[in-house]
């Protein structure tokens, strides 16, 4: 095995001794121009109703997300 290849297994290895994986991800390149008008032409079509309806459920349930700070100061 050549050398640059014996390092990346040995890292690959101590990776996974801690925990990790070696995941691949592949995403639409924006710089393509074909890319970014299909992009464009998906964001056309969104609807503002259904967008603004998704956004207020979003708010609704961020709430769940944040510590619940009622009780501090009861509990000082």
């Amino acid at each position: 095995m050549t050398a640059p290849a014996e390092r990346m297994r040995k890292l690959r290895g101590r990776r996974r001794n801690q925990g990790n994986r070696e995941v691949r991800l592949l995403v639409p390149d924006l710089r393509n121009q074909s890319v970014r008008a299909q992009v464009a032409a998906e964001v056309a079509r969104l609807s503002p109703d259904d967008e603004d309806e998704a956004l207020a459920w979003i708010e609704s349930i961020s709430e769940f997300d944040a510590p619940d700070r009622s009780g501090d100061d009861e509990a000082r």
